[in-house]
């Protein structure tokens, strides 16, 4: 019986090993070869090597467009922590039989195509869409706010689609919380504040990082988004890729900015480590 599980377990890894190579790995060796090439108007790219395509991400015109997805995409992550945190603590409060109903509702939205969903955010957010018209009825506002094309129709779309990103680290975090070290704040005369800033925050610390990489990072490459709630006037850094390998047909340089953005991931990530490593260590000392 082991020799078998042993030869499952072997062939697991290495189907798992060959997808990644195949399907990870080359084509990502891939777009960082090409990101040095030329741009070749018959074949999208040829040599020789070039650091031309790195020396263009610093242009301003560039480097504006990264401020405005990392400003975006921020704004998106702090209103996703604000609205997640609350209703994962509220998760973690409610009665255990109640718990998976609400976990069903975070992850139902999963269950329809993203691009779907943006669809209908479009038609929510219209000037005679439903927002407007409930507005209009219940007499708050006088005639349609205009919503789409802005960066707050982007900024909605994020938070709409990447909000359970944040509110699942949140839960699994909050959920590991040790309730006696509460009570012995409480007995030690912190008040709710207290209790919440000087115990709940550092012990959720790592969830709270979590959840906000896993907003922010997807955030900067969700063009379509951009396309369908933007107008095209608000542009993301996937925006700016996508229009470099089907538009200008620029691959070597749509190559540069995807290799430009995992590196700007790979930063986010090895802070997030260091951070949590950090953390950890705070903990073990006290």
């Amino acid at each position: 019986m082991k020799i078998v599980n042993n030869k499952f377990q072997k062939i697991t890894v290495a189907i798992i090993f060959a997808w990644l190579i195949f399907f990870v790995l080359i084509p990502n060796l891939l777009v960082l070869v090409v990101s040095f090439l030329t741009r070749d108007g018959s074949n999208f790219y040829a040599l020789p090597f070039s650091l031309e395509n790195y020396a263009n991400l610093f242009s301003p015109l560039y480097a504006q467009v990264v401020w405005n997805s990392l400003y975006m995409s921020g704004i998106a992550t702090i209103i996703c922590l604000i609205v997640g945190y609350p209703f994962a603590f509220m998760m973690v409060k409610i009665k255990p039989k109640y718990r998976p109903i609400l976990l069903f509702l975070v992850v139902l939205p999963f269950w329809t195509n993203s691009l779907i969903r943006i669809y209908g955010m479009k038609i929510f957010l219209g000037v005679k869409g439903v927002l407007n018209t409930i507005l209009i009825n219940m007499g708050i506002i006088s005639e349609p706010i205009r919503i789409l094309n802005t960066e707050v129709a982007v900024i909605i779309g994020l938070v709409y689609l990447l909000l359970p990103f944040m509110i699942l680290p949140l839960y699994s975090a909050i959920e590991k919380l040790d309730g006696r070290l509460l009570e012995a704040a409480k007995d030690l005369g912190a008040n709710a504040f207290q209790r919440f800033w000087k115990i709940i925050i550092p012990l959720t610390m790592p969830g709270i990082v979590a959840g906000c990489l896993l907003v922010l990072l997807p955030a900067m490459g969700m063009f379509y988004v951009a396309d369908l709630l933007g107008g095209a006037k608000v542009l993301l850094v996937g925006n700016v890729i996508k229009s470099e390998f089907l538009i200008s047909r620029n691959w070597p340089f749509g190559s540069a900015i995807s290799i430009g953005l995992t590196i700007l991931m790979a930063l986010l990530i090895f802070v997030y480590y260091r951070a949590n490593k950090l953390l950890n260590k705070k903990v073990e000392l006290e």
